[in-house]
């Protein structure tokens, strides 16, 4: 665990949009305030302490066509209000050595309950869903990712970092230095994710880490289509200049709109 004191003030936005194109939407994001007996829906906006709450912010872009990619994002978002809680006692008993378990099972439960889905309606068949997830108790940010949807770390020194994998041919190749931002953007295979919650995926590899939190840190979490309008050179720059989760949202969409747009950001504030 970190030496230092960790910051227990936090602040959010969160803003989604349908784009200009698309005639619904089909991503959903998440706040949840937990602790071992209750939890609590957030607002788009907000502030709180992390003294005896858990919190928890999420980003998944649903896929399937007509309603079924809206219905697998909500029915991933849903899942994770309803499990995750549970956790909260293993958290604050210390869970920097069980964390990864608990996000895997997690994310187990919503992949099966939209394949089992899928599997008994012809009309969900094919649905899956993206999902960004960041849990923040004292100090740590523990997360877990599948699909295209981003989490960036942008620490209060130093570069801002995708911490999550594009899981599309572009993002591998993209990891491995062989194509730059602009190829990945253009590339045909985009939009083919090679690891989705629910859709046609038997077995599911999601990616689970973990960050350190100091104060001046923000973390940003968002869909696809953000980032398609919104190249991560200017997205830092936003950033780094304050912008809330509306202001880059509706900057994206004026850009390029072509899918969905979500963000949300969370602050840790300076110390006064």
């Amino acid at each position: 665990m970190p030496d230092r004191s960790p910051p227990l003030e936090l602040s959010w936005s969160g803003h989604s949009d349908v784009g200009r194109f698309r005639q619904n939407n089909e991503d959903t994001f998440l706040g949840l305030q937990f602790d071992g007996h209750e939890m609590q829906y957030l607002g788009k906006h907000g502030s709180s302490s992390l003294q005896s709450t858990d919190f928890v912010f999420a980003v998944s872009d649903g896929m399937g066509g007509k309603a079924a990619g809206e219905f697998a994002s909500k029915i991933t978002i849903e899942q994770t209000t309803r499990l995750l809680p549970r956790s909260f006692r293993q958290s604050a008993s210390g869970l920097s050595s069980g964390f990864s378990d608990v996000l895997e099972e997690l994310l187990a439960k919503i992949h099966k309950a939209i394949s089992d889905l899928g599997r008994a309606y012809e009309e969900c068949r094919g649905m899956g869903a993206t999902l960004s997830l960041a849990w923040f108790t004292p100090g740590w940010l523990y997360f877990a990712h599948v699909g295209d949807s981003r989490i960036y770390y942008l620490p209060k020194t130093g570069p801002m970092k995708q911490l999550t994998h594009d899981h599309t041919r572009p993002g591998w190749l993209r990891r491995r230095g062989e194509i730059n931002e602009r190829e990945a953007r253009n590339h045909p295979a985009k939009n083919s994710l090679q690891q989705s919650l629910g859709s046609e995926f038997q077995f599911l590899e999601p990616q689970i880490g973990a960050v350190g939190c100091e104060p001046g840190d923000r973390f940003l979490i968002c869909s696809d289509g953000l980032v398609d309008g919104i190249w991560d050179h200017h997205l830092e720059d936003l950033l780094r200049d304050g912008a809330t989760a509306q202001t880059i949202v509706e900057e994206a969409v004026q850009t390029s709109g072509r899918d969905n747009t979500t963000a949300v950001i969370i602050d840790f504030p300076v110390d006064p």
